[in-house]
């Protein structure tokens, strides 16, 4: 059996990043990413269950550069996840599937993300 040096299948040497491959990544990692906010999300509720020492202590990372920085991370990953699941609904319609649309939609999902998470920021007031 001869050996051949071909790949066995398509895989990230041979294709350049395209739009609609960028956003499915980003899709997934938000995803990921929401999983782990959810589990800071409890580590809050419990900080406030467990008194107001605690809570203080937490709420210094919260306010430090660094807690706002991944807040807002937190922010655009919900309103991008949600976005571009809206856009993966409309796909399941049988929806905007030619590629103007799909590269269309993927710019509105991506700046919708940003201005919601701008507005949300602003009305917040920086947290």
């Amino acid at each position: 059996m001869a050996t051949d040096h071909r790949p066995l299948s398509p895989h990230l040497q041979i294709y350049k990043p395209q739009l609609t491959s960028i956003l499915s990544i980003t899709h997934r990692g938000t995803g990921v990413f929401l999983s782990i906010a959810a589990l800071f999300l409890c580590c809050w509720l419990l900080a406030i269950a467990n008194g107001p020492d605690v809570y203080t202590n937490l709420q210094t990372h919260i306010t430090a550069w660094y807690g706002q920085i991944i807040l807002i991370a937190c922010v655009f990953s919900l309103y991008y996840h949600l976005c571009n699941g809206i856009r993966h609904l409309i796909w399941d319609m049988g929806l905007g599937l030619e590629i103007k649309t799909t590269y269309t939609s993927g710019y509105i999902v991506v700046t919708a993300a940003v201005l919601l998470t701008v507005a949300t920021w602003y009305i917040a007031g920086g947290a």
